[in-house]
């Protein structure tokens, strides 16, 4: 069976944070070393707006600035799966005046030429104009395919409608919620739930994603080596990715 090496990450920003582009990085050695196919999973199913935050480091002074997408309203902001999040008019304009004083020209291009219209297209749409999806596979968690053709998993969330919007409620005691946060739920109403709308959850995730992928090999970082349950993959050699410092931070190219 010819190696099939994957790490798995949700879009991290619309310039990359630099401990995802290390797992590219130690992929493509590794890929080197042993031969066969890098594949990206994409859990871009996930809703969490702080995933997207995008830290960016101003040329001159190196002082660090945070940045993300703006949305359309609260509710698609705080439970809107990334895939669905749109942008609104005036963001990318209004950002793109900004990033000549963090990132180089190149990189102030290709975010200009981006075209998407959602936070997740948008974000992958960045990452092959910096060159990291060449070669890559890239399988995307909202994928209603790969949906239907992964295992059974205990725990997950359902992609339903909601005041408007798509939101992702966390099924519990048989009932649809949205966590407010600390003990606060939203109950939502009932409605019909099928495979082609349901996403895992962080501890069910790796065998949900296994069962897609058949990955011989799983890069991961110091974050996943701490909660990933082995026992659920017992196929799959664990490879650490790359140190890199100020991994929370993004990458914009070689030359940013």
């Amino acid at each position: 069976m010819s190696p099939i090496i994957c790490f798995g990450q949700q879009p991290c920003g619309f310039f990359p944070r630099r401990f995802l582009q290390a797992k590219f990085v130690t992929a493509r050695r590794l890929q080197s070393e042993i031969g066969g196919e890098i594949v990206f999973f994409c859990h871009d199913s996930d809703h969490d707006p702080r995933e997207t935050q995008t830290i960016l480091r101003h040329r001159t002074t190196g002082e660090p600035n945070p940045m993300n997408f703006t949305f359309t309203n609260k509710l698609q902001r705080k439970f809107t799966p990334q895939y669905l999040k749109h942008i609104p008019d005036g963001w990318q304009a209004n950002t793109a005046r900004q990033l000549p004083t963090y990132v180089s020209p190149a990189a102030v291009d290709a975010f200009k030429a981006e075209a998407a219209t959602n936070v997740a297209d948008f974000c992958l749409g960045m990452y092959r104009q910096l060159g990291l999806l060449d070669g890559v596979r890239v399988v995307r968690s909202s994928d209603p395919a790969v949906r239907r053709a992964a295992c059974d998993v205990s725990e997950y969330f359902f992609d339903v409608p909601h005041q408007g919007e798509i939101v992702r409620a966390r099924l519990l005691d048989g009932c649809l919620k949205l966590h407010e946060g600390g003990n606060s739920y939203v109950t939502l109403p009932p409605c019909e739930l099928t495979k082609d709308k349901l996403s895992p959850t962080r501890d069910s995730r790796l065998r949900w994603m296994q069962s897609v992928i058949h990955c011989t090999h799983y890069v991961c970082g110091a974050g996943e080596q701490a909660y990933l349950n082995k026992a659920d993959a017992p196929d799959i050699n664990f490879v650490a990715r790359d140190a890199i410092d100020r991994s929370d931070e993004a990458w914009a190219g070689e030359n940013q």
